[in-house]
């Protein structure tokens, strides 16, 4: 969590930058009782120049030494010092600024003037303002350094919120392989042998209906192997990129579909032809889970699967409507999600998926989705 700023740094600086000026400004009215107009005149300008010390700061600093050497004024040549020292990293250029800045402070003027005990206090004023602007000098240092310690925390916590991510990350891997390991040791054992009980069937039938049966037993049952394959394989990858399920099924795959389906069921219309992959998808993932409720709670029903596109273009879908069953369905496990997912599905595509029953028992889901939405 990033620390709240004191309230004088969020003073906007066009506002601290007048208030300098004015400051430096008010400092050369009450030292200019014995100045010439010339000598004010160079001060003023030194102290505007303030306005422009976070620009310049080192030709500001040089601005405002005149109006020291003429003057006695300190805050013009103070803000700029401190200023330079805020943002400069040469050491060596601080320490020749605020000798500078002694020698012009402790420099009688106007020169000609000078008396020998002048010269002999010159030497006096020298160390006392040197001493006097090393405090700008380490005040502006302390700014800087502060500066890149929050600045050096700021990217220590950056640096833990990425060492936490990773840790998320691989304990999300550990649990996908654990998953994996448990879906392919469960699932596909299980599967396993309801495709080989189904071809021993599909061999020792004499009944061709029976026998049929059997064979779409073993082909639905080599299918779900072969994504179950692939769903292993997507759980087990554990890289930053996402990894799809290939290969992905597509409008080529719903004759098929439709065919192996063990159903009665009529194929009809067509979808635009530039219809997208993710698109493709949700058809072909609609029609299988419509099929798939049909055989598991519509026994002996046949089913419709209309592909239709809107007469503007703006949109297309699929439909898919079955009869009321003509034989009581079996109890059958489910988990009640494949719904939810087509739903969720079509929202991702800003589409619209709706469900429900017909005036005449059987049942209906549509799927519609935006022509650009795919």
């Amino acid at each position: 969590m990033t620390a709240p700023r004191p309230w004088w740094a969020r003073v906007p600086e066009p506002v601290v930058d007048g208030l300098v000026v004015a400051i430096a400004a008010a400092d050369v009215a009450l030292n200019q009782w014995e100045a010439s107009p010339a000598a004010t005149a160079i001060a003023g300008a030194g102290c505007a120049g303030l306005a422009l010390r976070r620009v310049f700061p080192l030709a500001v600093f040089a601005c405002t030494i005149p109006g020291a050497l003429m003057l006695d004024i300190v805050f013009a040549p103070f803000a700029a010092l401190f200023t330079l020292a805020e943002r400069s990293r040469d050491r060596r250029l601080l320490g020749v600024c605020a000798v500078v800045m002694a020698v012009a402070s402790a420099t009688p003027w106007p020169l000609h003037h000078a008396t020998p005990q002048d010269r002999t206090w010159t030497v006096v004023y020298f160390f006392y303002t040197l001493a006097t602007a090393a405090a700008p000098v380490l005040l502006g240092q302390l700014v800087q350094a502060r500066r890149d310690l929050a600045r050096r925390l700021v990217e220590i916590e950056e640096a833990r919120e990425h060492e936490r991510l990773l840790h998320s990350q691989a304990v999300l891997a550990r649990e996908r392989a654990q998953l994996a390991r448990e879906m392919h040791d469960v699932v596909s054992h299980q599967v396993s042998l309801i495709a080989v009980q189904a071809g021993a069937l599909q061999v020792a039938a004499t009944d061709p209906d029976f026998k049929e049966g059997a064979r779409t037993i073993r082909s639905l049952s080599v299918d779900t192997l072969d994504e179950l394959r692939h769903m292993v394989t997507l759980l087990r990858a554990s890289g930053g990129r996402a990894t799809e399920l290939t290969p992905q099924p597509t409008l080529a795959d719903l004759h098929t579909l439709v065919a192996s389906s063990g159903i009665d069921t009529a194929l009809t219309g067509e979808l635009p032809p530039d219809v997208g992959t993710t698109g493709q998808r949700a058809v072909y993932r609609t029609v299988q889970e419509a099929l798939t409720n049909v055989r598991k709670h519509a026994p002996g029903a046949s089913a419709t699967v209309r592909l239709w596109r809107a007469d503007d273009g703006a949109a297309f879908g699929v439909t898919v409507t079955n009869t009321p069953p003509t034989r009581p369905s079996l109890p059958l496990p489910g988990s009640r999600q494949g719904l939810i997912g087509l739903k969720e599905r079509a929202e991702l595509l800003g589409g619209a998926f709706e469900s429900g029953p017909t005036p005449k028992g059987g049942y209906e889901v549509n799927l519609r989705i935006p022509a650009r939405g795919d």
